[in-house]
């Protein structure tokens, strides 16, 4: 047997009666559904049951599986005695799910059970469980968390989940917990944005339809402006499904305090090699990212052969002859932003120029950000063929003094107080007003948002490849 089942469900605390103390009714559509969850589990009884939980222990680069023999946790910090939840782990199931790790390289390294040594369950997890005991007890746990890294990685965790099941003959369940956005109201806990209905609006009909594909095509900027805490969590969901077949249900969705809370249900009728949506989804990057394309495209091409050549040799190219005249006798600042599978891979740029012409300006500039960006490992040489590159070559900046001149689609946006500087290039996914593209600059420059006296600048860019 393999997975038998997979499970959307959100894990607001106060669905618990104990914690709600009657606000729990005003979700009574999300409890019913959860009910119903908990029933088609117990139906189902699976030995292992895997909950990803974007409230895990989680880190930037790695994804963590828990690696305790048992985990117990309670809602104390939400006012709550009881219920407390305890499980059992399935250490072997475990093991199995980090060996395909250590066999798979690079390409699967990121997943495994180091560091997060607390034994309590969090929220995310606590709240589809207590559904769950409520009808079944004879399972196994496999605590799964997030990562900030690609959503095709999480895809690939899913993918091994499924191979874990089907190698060990072990009757599984997924349950993939997280709430959708969290700014679908102004007088919520969190505010609006009108990200927050749309991101809602999207996943539904993407979860409603098993549409798993379209997951991967949901930019960070977006899911970031949304403030959806579940994507990641649903990708895994879909890869623990990958190729096969589906029988999707949407029990429910709700919006009463905020916050998004959506529950649908996957049940396995078979296989179904169509639905191998990585596949696909890496098959299409490929082909937006052939070296080909870039022989239209001076810049990216070169920005493309400086990185690929320090990646597979360690030292820096020379500037290429018969480069145009306009990349050879011209000075700006350049960005060089590199992506991998739709998510960011690498970007280092200058605000002004610091090589004698444009041409080496990429060619530095490309290496720092297949290199030298603090944010990610370094390119490996099995990346370069899945790389996409964008280079922006940034105009004169000029001074502003009103939000009223700023336009994020048009113009970059360079914030100064002191020695603190941080810029945003324009035309960014889910970067779509001057308000927010200042405030994400700010953060950039570790200027606090209500801190005064910060000096505006905007600026164009000629932008060549891909949006960056």
């Amino acid at each position: 047997m393999s997975v038998l089942a997979g499970f959307m469900v959100p894990h607001p605390p106060l669905i618990i009666a104990e914690v709600g103390k009657g606000e729990e009714r005003k979700i009574a559509e999300t409890a019913k559904a959860y009910h119903k969850v908990g029933r088609e589990i117990a139906a189902l009884a699976p030995e292992t049951i895997v909950v990803i939980s974007p409230h895990n222990v989680m880190y930037r680069d790695y994804i963590h599986i828990r690696p305790q023999e048992h985990l117990r946790g309670s809602f104390r910090q939400f006012g709550a005695q009881k219920p407390v939840i305890e499980a059992d782990c399935d250490l072997e199931f475990i093991d199995a799910l980090c060996r395909i790790a250590e066999a798979g390289g690079n390409a699967a390294s990121c997943w495994g059970v180091l560091g997060g040594e607390d034994e309590k369950l969090d929220h995310g997890t606590l709240v589809p469980l207590s559904f769950v005991n409520q009808y079944y007890h004879s399972y196994r746990l496999v605590s799964v968390g997030l990562a900030g890294l690609p959503l095709t990685v999480h895809y690939r965790l899913g993918q091994a989940i499924k191979e874990t099941a089907e190698k060990l003959g072990r009757r599984t369940v997924v349950i993939a917990s997280g709430d959708l956005s969290h700014y679908l109201k102004e007088d919520g806990p969190y505010g609006y944005r009108e990200e927050g209905p749309v991101y809602d609006e999207r996943i539904m009909d993407v979860m409603a339809d098993a549409q798993f594909g379209r997951l991967l095509e949901f930019s960070d900027e977006f899911c970031s402006q949304a403030g959806e805490c579940g994507h990641r969590a649903f990708t895994i969901l879909a890869g623990a499904l990958d190729e096969t077949a589906v029988r999707p249900e949407r029990l429910s969705y709700q919006d009463t305090f905020g916050v998004g809370y959506g529950i649908c249900t996957y049940d396995v009728i078979g296989k179904d090699p169509k639905r191998n949506f990585l596949e696909q989804y890496r098959k299409s990057m490929m082909q937006r990212c052939t070296p080909a394309s870039d022989d239209a495209d001076a810049y990216v091409a070169l920005a493309r052969k400086s990185l690929e050549h320090y990646v597979t040799t360690g030292r820096r190219m020379d500037v290429p002859e018969a480069l145009p005249t306009e990349m050879t006798e011209r000075s700006a600042g350049v960005f060089v932003s590199i992506h991998k599978d739709g998510a960011l891979r690498g970007c280092i740029g200058t605000i002004a120029p610091m090589q004698e012409n444009i041409a080496c300006e990429i060619l530095e500039n490309a290496i720092s950000a297949a290199a030298f960006d603090p944010r990610f490992a370094p390119v490996t040489p099995e990346e370069l063929s899945q790389l996409v590159y964008s280079v922006d070559v940034l105009g004169e900046p000029e001074a502003v003094f009103s939000m009223d001149v700023l336009d994020a689609k048009r113009y970059g946006v360079i914030v100064t107080k002191g020695s603190r500087r941080g810029l945003l290039l324009p035309d960014l996914d889910g970067v779509d007003t001057p308000e927010q593209q200042v405030a994400i600059a700010r953060q950039k420059a570790g200027i606090g948002a209500d801190e005064k006296g910060v000096a505006l600048a905007r600026f164009q860019v000629i932008r060549h490849g891909e949006k960056g």
